[in-house]
């Protein structure tokens, strides 16, 4: 009878995901395994789509910059939260003040954000290009030079977002007992065997729920690449989305935009299967 309860109240959330998320994503993988395009009718192609991927070279250039720049952003994300979110528990002046300057990227929308980064960094009269070159630094050419985009993606994505991942690690840090740093000074523990043994280990949940949901949220970045350069030059500087969205919108490929969607759900669950491990078995394998 309680199950029977329980049923009941979780099935208008399961119809909803069934309605969302399931049922597209059938429709969307049906449709991978067609050829369909504006005003003709869908035409099975089987698995060809697939292969045509496979055969591409800019897939495998968009899967390339897509790799590099998702672990580029996440580890850097995760080494600047977790800084800053040390020198938070540790004690900040004006901790409300600096709190708020810390968070407020995280207020701002991503086209507002490119927008504002695309002009500050404009060849011509760009301040922080003009602060550069002031300095012998040479400029950003990320409108020709693929490097360079794809370093102010990575600058953009991660100034941006960086306040989720401090956020969740700053909330770990609070957590921790004091206790525990009391008898590590009593016991001689210097610092750094005092962050190895105790902080990094009780906040270590927390550092794979960030890795787990910026890999995710980083693995389908479109905003940033697409506003700033468009995949350009010569389809460069693309990602993942970007490739899928032109296959969809530019050349009105939607079997193999379909089959694009369908492969960036199969390498974001390779990526995170094993955090998912990790998570399970230090937090759940003792309840089971």
């Amino acid at each position: 009878m309680v199950r029977a309860v329980h049923w009941v109240m979780v099935t208008p959330a399961l119809t909803l995901l069934a309605a969302l998320i399931f049922l597209p994503s059938i429709y969307v993988f049906w449709l991978s395994l067609n050829s369909s395009s504006f005003g003709a009718q869908a035409q099975w192609v089987g698995l060809a789509n697939y292969a045509t991927l496979l055969q591409d070279p800019y897939f495998w250039r968009a899967f390339l910059n897509t790799f590099v720049l998702v672990n580029v952003v996440v580890y850097l994300e995760l080494a600047l939260g977790l800084a800053m979110a040390l020198l938070f528990a540790g004690g900040m002046p004006w901790p409300k003040l600096t709190l708020a300057v810390v968070l407020a990227p995280y207020a701002i929308s991503e086209v507002v954000a490119v927008i504002m980064w695309k002009y500050m960094f404009e060849p011509q009269v760009g301040p922080l290009q003009w602060l550069l070159r002031s300095v012998g630094l040479g400029e950003i050419d990320w409108a020709v030079n693929p490097v360079h985009g794809l370093g102010l993606v990575v600058l953009l994505a991660v100034w941006h977002h960086l306040p989720f991942t401090f956020l969740l690690l700053y909330a770990a840090l609070l957590g921790v007992p004091k206790e525990l740093y009391e008898a590590a000074k009593v016991d001689g523990a210097r610092a750094w065997t005092t962050f190895r043994r105790i902080t990094l280990p009780v906040i270590m949940p927390a550092i794979l729920v960030a890795l787990l949901f910026r890999y995710i949220f980083a693995f389908r970045i479109f905003s940033e690449p697409w506003l700033l350069t468009q995949g350009g030059p010569a389809r460069s500087t693309e990602v993942l989305a970007v490739y899928l969205y032109k296959a969809a919108f530019r050349y009105h490929a939607f079997g193999l935009a379909a089959a694009t969607g369908w492969a960036m759900v199969v390498l974001s669950l390779l990526i995170s299967i094993p955090y998912l491990r990790v998570m399970y078995r230090r937090m759940f394998a003792n309840e089971a």
